[in-house]
Parts: structure tokens; C-alpha cells; sequence
């Protein structure tokens, strides 16, 4: 049987976010997803249906999320439909939304010096598949620096400073590039990378963003009994 996934994209265009959701589409494609691919946030609003999904994906950069589809979306990812996405399109949607937040792992601050070349390490002893082989590449775009949530597994980090700004006084630091963690049964995947479509030419940018998509769809398989960790209810 194959596997069902939504992409829901907008927000900002310059973050290309119609390629981006085609092309992670074909991906999805290639890998036997049947997937339905919307422009409007309307369609989060089908908490039954978001359930029946084994992934979604958000390419909304900024914008703004009601109560209801926040509780809906939130809830399928508890029952253990995965959420994967990239850059602005998902750690830099909804910044009045601070379960959002709470939810992706993640949120955008900044990417000092606007495009600049920069490293992605990936983490050399993790055992994670989505980076299993892959070695550290470079990348010319956004470097996002990001307030990140504690509990995150990290695979694969950067740098900064790379440009001499504010929080150069600070010496050097390492910020999650790619990290995956649990909201309920559910599976999440971020990578920071993808502030043009064209960055996942790079092929280790595609290639781990295919295997992160791929993985949160694996949770809804082996998800448990989620009603334990689930407050929606008296959350919105």
C-alpha cells in the first residue's frame, strides 16, 4: 500500500517555496507516495484526514497558523504522522505561534552575512541512517543560526561565525544544520539548508532531506499509544 503525504506551501516566495514542494514531491513520488501538494492552510484544518497521512510537509515561510489547524496538525504528529521540512518553509513559519516552535525543535534568528559559504559537518559517530556515509560538504547560501530545543538529536552541524557580525565576540559555535526528534509518537525532521530550491542540487543536501522525509514516515508504523503524551484539548 502506498504511503500518503500533504505538502502545504506559501509564505514568503522568495524562499521559492513552489519548487521546493514540487520537487520534494517527485521525490515522494519516486519512492511510491501518493501526494497531494496545497497552497492553502486550509488544508490542516481536516484533523481526520491529516491523521490518515503518514507525512506532512510544511513550506510556509512567516505567515500565520489559526488555533484549529495547529491543534490539527499537532495531534496527527502525536499519533505518529511524521512532520519533515527545511529551512524558513518550516522553522521559520508562524513566529506568533510559539507551539509551533515548540513542536518543529526549532526557530530562525538569523543567517549573518546574508549568502556566504560555509561548511556542514555531519556528525561522525551518529548512527542515524539519514546521514550513514555521507560526508561534510559545502554549501553557498543562507547559514541559519537558530534557537534550538534541548532535546533535539543533532546530525549534523555549522560553524559561526563564517561572517564577522554581532555574535562574533562570542568565539566560535556549532548550530544543528540537520536534526531530527519526537512530538508524541510522531517523527520530525529539519534541515536548515534549502533557501532556493537549488541548494538540493547539492546532492548530499538532497539526498539527506530524502532519507529525513523518508524516516518521518516511518513513525506512523511503529507508533504506540500516544494519548498519554497528548494535552491538544487543553493546549488550544
Amino acid at each position: 500500500m502506498k504511503k500518503k503525504a500533504l505538502i502545504v506551501w506559501g509564505g514568503w516566495d522568495g524562499h521559492e517555496p513552489d519548487k521546493v514542494a514540487h520537487r520534494f514531491g517527485k521525490i515522494l513520488e519516486g519512492e511510491n507516495f501518493d501526494v497531494e501538494i496545497s497552497d492553502s492552510m486550509t488544508s490542516y484544518e481536516d484533523r481526520e484526514k491529516l491523521k490518515s497521512l503518514d507525512l506532512i510537509i510544511p513550506i510556509v515561510t512567516g505567515g500565520r497558523i489559526t488555533g484549529e489547524q495547529m491543534a490539527s496538525v499537532s495531534d496527527a504528529v502525536a499519533s505518529g504522522v511524521g512532520l519533515a521540512g527545511c529551512h524558513g518553509g518550516m522553522c521559520d513559519s508562524f513566529r506568533d505561534c510559539v507551539d509551533w516552535q515548540f513542536m518543529t525543535g526549532a526557530q530562525w534568528v538569523s543567517h549573518p552575512g546574508g549568502q556566504v559559504t560555509y561548511t556542514v559537518n555531519i556528525k561522525k559517530n551518529s548512527s542515524s541512517p539519514i546521514v550513514f556515509g555521507i560526508d561534510d560538504f559545502e554549501v553557498t547560501s543562507e547559514q541559519y543560526y537558530i534557537h534550538i530545543d534541548p532535546c533535539i538529536n543533532v546530525l549534523a552541524t555549522t560553524r559561526f561565525p563564517v561572517a564577522n557580525w554581532y555574535h562574533a565576540t562570542n568565539g566560535f559555535v556549532d548550530v544543528p544544520v540537520v536534526f531530527t526528534k519526537m512530538w508524541g509518537m510522531g517523527r520530525i525532521f529539519y534541515s536548515s539548508l534549502g533557501h532556493h530550491d537549488d541548494v538540493f542540487d547539492i546532492p548530499e543536501a538532497q539526498e539527506m532531506q530524502r532519507r529525513g522525509m523518508l524516516w518521518a514516515a516511518e513513525g506512523k508504523a511503529v507508533a504506540g499509544d500516544y494519548s498519554k503524551y497528548s494535552s491538544t484539548a487543553k493546549m488550544f
